[in-house]
């Protein structure tokens, strides 16, 4: 465990120095404390002091919102609903069409791809002060066998929380890769059990980040997430949520790792 922390302050510090930014806090620890605060809100409702808004759109496309009005999309796919909504940040994993797009749109300030190769990797690390944004690279199947770097696991970090995104995970992480990421207090995870790593490996990935939050994305259909559950279950509490949302702070967080359930709905101003 040594090890693993040194490794972690080493790649994290030599990340921050390389691009001149602020190091990030997710390898440090926290304590949970009371129940999950789910509040009933539109994406375009202030989002609460020392808070973050969550709003599951569709597959593995997520809008996470700081209480200063900075926004990020993962996964980015071109298509978030009729919504005229421009976000500060999307980033893109190109392992399927549903998790990118060619042709992003240009006003977006920060396109942030997740795929590289052997010899150019993709880096990010990127501070907008009220959040920062950072990856940690993963290996992709393809048709060619393994594809290095063709992954990225993206890393939010706001308000104080450690916010991760899989993306289209098809192994689990070494100890370096888990070293890097560091502390998630809430985790988007793909549980398909298929097209990215099989159920009982997510199940693994899962109680390994022990996340206060999981969020189930990348699921085909209820039998698909029924399954996942069902293997969670005793393990995680669970609760479904009635609706897309969910607004999270570091003061409420869930005593026990909890698998919070969201509805995906397409992005509308209505």
């Amino acid at each position: 465990m040594r090890h693993l922390l040194s490794l972690a302050l080493s790649l994290a510090t030599g990340s921050a120095l390389a691009q001149e930014g602020r190091m990030s806090h997710c390898i440090s620890l926290v304590e949970n404390v009371h129940g999950l605060e789910v509040i009933p809100a539109a994406y375009t409702d202030p989002v609460p002091g020392d808070s973050v808004r969550i709003t599951y759109i569709d597959h593995s496309q997520f809008l996470i919102q700081t209480e200063g009005g900075l926004s990020a999309i993962t996964d980015y796919n071109g298509w978030i609903g009729p919504a005229r909504v421009v976000p500060d940040v999307v980033t893109m994993n190109n392992a399927h069409s549903s998790h990118w797009t060619a042709l992003p749109d240009q006003q977006i300030p920060h396109i942030l791809e997740g795929w590289g190769t052997v010899e150019n990797p993709q880096r990010h690390h990127l501070d907008l002060e009220e959040m920062l944004v950072r990856n940690v690279h993963t290996n992709t199947r393809s048709g060619m066998g393994e594809r290095i770097n063709g992954n990225s696991i993206f890393v939010f970090e706001a308000a104080g929380l450690c916010i991760g995104h899989l993306g289209h995970l098809h192994h689990e992480p070494t100890s370096e890769q888990y070293a890097a990421i560091g502390r998630l207090d809430v985790v988007m995870a793909a549980v398909d059990g298929g097209l990215t790593v099989d159920l009982p490996t997510m199940v693994s990935i899962i109680e390994r980040f022990r996340s206060s939050v999981v969020i189930p994305m990348h699921w085909f259909g209820r039998a698909t997430l029924d399954r996942f559950l069902d293997d969670m279950d005793g393990q995680f509490a669970i609760e479904r949520v009635s609706g897309n949302e969910l607004t999270v702070s570091l003061r409420t967080l869930p005593d026990m790792p909890t698998i919070m359930v969201l509805e995906p709905r397409l992005l509308s101003d209505e």
